[in-house]
């Protein structure tokens, strides 16, 4: 008999030293060695970010053994489910306002995570070139005013692309939607009749098109039916191989929805984003950014109430946008601009249980 063997009969027998072992284990070590492998956090909203998301769930998983469960929805059913308080996190491209702020039962925090491009997939067969769009041209074939690709509004932008003489098919998203917002507060920005008529918002009232559910819907109808454009996240068009529009910005340039585009128009809006992470990054003035850009967010309540998932919830957040960020050019996000990093990094430090701040792990 071993010398634990004697201890553990002298003193409980070894059935009862294993379960106080066990006991002491989960009751009185730190929650970040005792249970991290069993906090399970859950999600919900966005899928303009889900091709960068489901890859830091995985790898974050993979780390720490925290499982994250995440509902690509729609950034509307995300705000929704916060505010039901039926998730742990929700994800928005389209922040909240001041006004929805007030609706919701706590104080929200947003964490901007990565920036994103909203490209214009198209399915033309015929047509092996990029097509360049105006501002004009876009609003006009999301007004219904634009019904021909041959529309002279197109062609004056392509001179020898032979443009087929075929009705335009627009393809919008049916369900709640910050990639809709993105789209519609850049339209609301070029075109004063969009402003007017239509908005901006997560879900809008559509002049034409039909509608598909989550990026993959709009992916989905671009892919299957002739003659249509839809807008998508730029990774779901890569994945797709959709040829994409190249866009006309500020300076009149016609830009192609790039990495290195969209982190041109990001870091065109830094000083903003510093005083208000809300800020919107659309028509940037920066001359090499393309046009149709917007950063996605986490939306977190600042008082939580469970200590061990608002710890692993804040240690997640410091992840992605520290260690997270070196994967974000693999799959066609733009990195945070560091001052937009700083404010993640402040604002976590908001965070609190029963009053108290969080610790982080070390």
């Amino acid at each position: 008999m071993t010398r634990t063997h004697r201890i553990g009969k002298r003193f409980l027998g070894g059935t009862l030293i294993a379960f106080a072992i066990a006991s002491l284990v989960a009751g009185i070590l730190p929650v970040s060695l005792a249970s991290a492998e069993t906090v399970n956090l859950t999600g919900a909203g966005a899928t303009f970010p889900y091709p960068i998301y489901s890859k830091w769930f995985d790898m974050y998983h993979k780390e720490t053994g925290v499982q994250i469960n995440y509902q690509s929805i729609g950034s509307g059913g995300g705000i929704q489910q916060v505010k039901a308080g039926t998730v742990d996190f929700g994800a928005s491209d389209a922040p909240l306002s001041n006004a929805r702020l007030k609706e919701m039962p706590r104080n929200v925090i947003h964490f901007p995570t990565v920036a994103g491009a909203v490209v214009l997939a198209y399915n033309l067969p015929s047509v092996t070139e990029p097509i360049h769009l105006t501002p004009d041209a876009v609003a006009g074939i999301y007004m219904g005013k634009i019904t021909m690709w041959n529309d002279k509004r197109i062609a004056a932008a392509n001179p020898g692309i032979a443009l087929p003489g075929a009705p335009i098919l627009p393809v919008h998203r049916s369900d709640g939607s910050g990639t809709t917002y993105i789209f519609v507060s850049y339209l609301s920005d070029v075109s004063r009749e969009w402003k007017e008529l239509v908005g901006a918002n997560t879900s809008v009232s559509w002049p034409a098109g039909i509608g598909g559910k989550g990026n993959e819907g709009v992916a989905g109808l671009v892919r299957q039916t002739p003659n249509s454009i839809g807008y998508v996240e730029l990774a779901y068009a890569k994945q797709n191989n959709f040829a994409v529009a190249h866009i006309q910005n500020r300076s009149g340039k016609f830009v192609e929805p790039t990495l290195a585009s969209t982190t041109a128009a990001a870091a065109g809006a830094s000083a903003a984003l510093a005083k208000d992470v809300r800020t919107p990054i659309v028509n940037s003035p920066a001359p090499d950014a393309y046009p149709i850009a917007g950063l996605t967010y986490l939306l977190v309540y600042q008082e939580q109430k469970d200590g061990a998932k608002a710890k692993a919830l804040r240690d997640f957040i410091a992840w992605a946008i520290s260690e997270g960020q070196e994967v974000a050019e693999g799959l066609d996000y733009a990195r945070l601009p560091q001052p937009v990093v700083q404010v993640n990094e402040a604002n976590l430090m908001k965070l609190t249980v029963k009053g108290k701040p969080i610790v982080a792990s070390k």
